[in-house]
């Protein structure tokens, strides 16, 4: 079973894995309502009970899909909890006014994308808004009074931030913002977070980050192509964990002290079940940094 975790003193309690929707809806498998709903309570039968939104997924579609699952279980929503991010323009059908992709973080525009993932999620209240990147034009005064605005109005629990470098989520703590997570690329094959700072500020803060595409992104165990090579790290995984090489993946960042908060995109139920396996593999650091030392090509310094 899947344990669940503070991101943050009195912040909100998350599963340790976390469901992500992106490809549930228009932009993957293309789920149906019924489709939908039974991955949700096969996500809540193994402990996995934070979802993870945006805005922008499906072309701003998938939070009115899923919000018709919780529409047809009243009961639902006191199960689960439910995080979306807002920030990003894009260029859409479903959004005709946008000519190109953009950033917006002023007050009305997080504003008015709340409270249409409160319509499109059919719920009063969401757990936690990230903003989804960080934007050029940010005014922090402005994000500071959105948030205050709709934390007063109970709209939203917790608030945090996603793809920000320490020094942009500095910024908007010296606005006074409460900040419980940042929700970055971080994996075996993305190792950025390790070395920039940004899991480091976390710890400092006594947060907990998030990782998006843990293992690397679907094409990393994908069948090979003519005239393509198995990397090194493919190869000693398959060695080491034949059949579960997303599962070791996943042990290896949920061994480093800053609590990391895997963002699971799948859309197989079976590879949830597995993932949540991942708990049981214990790796010693001399294996931690044998894996660090095969995806990397080179001894530490």
């Amino acid at each position: 079973m899947v344990p669940s975790i503070e991101l943050s003193p009195q912040g909100p309690l998350f599963s340790r894995l976390v469901a992500g929707v992106m490809t549930w809806g228009q932009w993957g498998r293309a789920m149906d309502t019924a489709a939908m709903e039974a991955m949700v309570h096969h996500c809540l039968s193994l402990g996995i009970t934070t979802f993870d939104h945006a805005d922008i997924y499906g072309d701003y579609t998938t939070e009115e899909e899923f919000g018709r699952v919780i529409g047809r279980s009243p009961g639902l929503r006191q199960q689960l909890q439910l995080l979306t991010k807002c920030g990003i323009r894009l260029v859409s059908p479903n959004k005709p006014a946008h000519r190109l992709k953009s950033y917006d973080t002023s007050k009305a525009h997080i504003v008015a994308s709340a409270e249409q993932s409160l319509r499109n999620l059919r719920t009063d209240y969401i757990d936690l808004l990230l903003i989804h990147r960080p934007d050029p034009l940010m005014d922090p005064q402005e994000i500071a009074e959105a948030v205050q605005q709709l934390q007063q109005q109970g709209k939203i629990l917790h608030f945090g931030v996603s793809n920000f470098l320490p020094q942009q989520l500095q910024l908007l703590r010296a606005w006074g913002l409460r900040i419980v997570t940042n929700q970055v690329e971080c994996s075996l094959v993305h190792r950025q977070p390790l070395y920039d700072g940004t899991l480091d500020q976390c710890m400092e803060m006594h947060i907990r980050p998030m990782a998006w595409s843990p293992v690397g992104g679907s094409h990393f165990f994908k069948p090979l192509q003519a005239g393509e090579q198995r990397s090194n790290l493919s190869n000693y995984l398959s060695e080491k964990a034949a059949g579960a090489e997303d599962v070791l993946m996943l042990a290896w960042l949920l061994k480093h002290p800053s609590g990391i908060l895997p963002v699971l995109g799948t859309t197989r139920a079976e590879r949830l079940t597995a993932a949540a396996q991942a708990f049981e593999w214990t790796l010693n650091r001399e294996e931690w940094f044998e894996l660090l030392e095969v995806a990397t090509g080179r001894h530490v310094p």
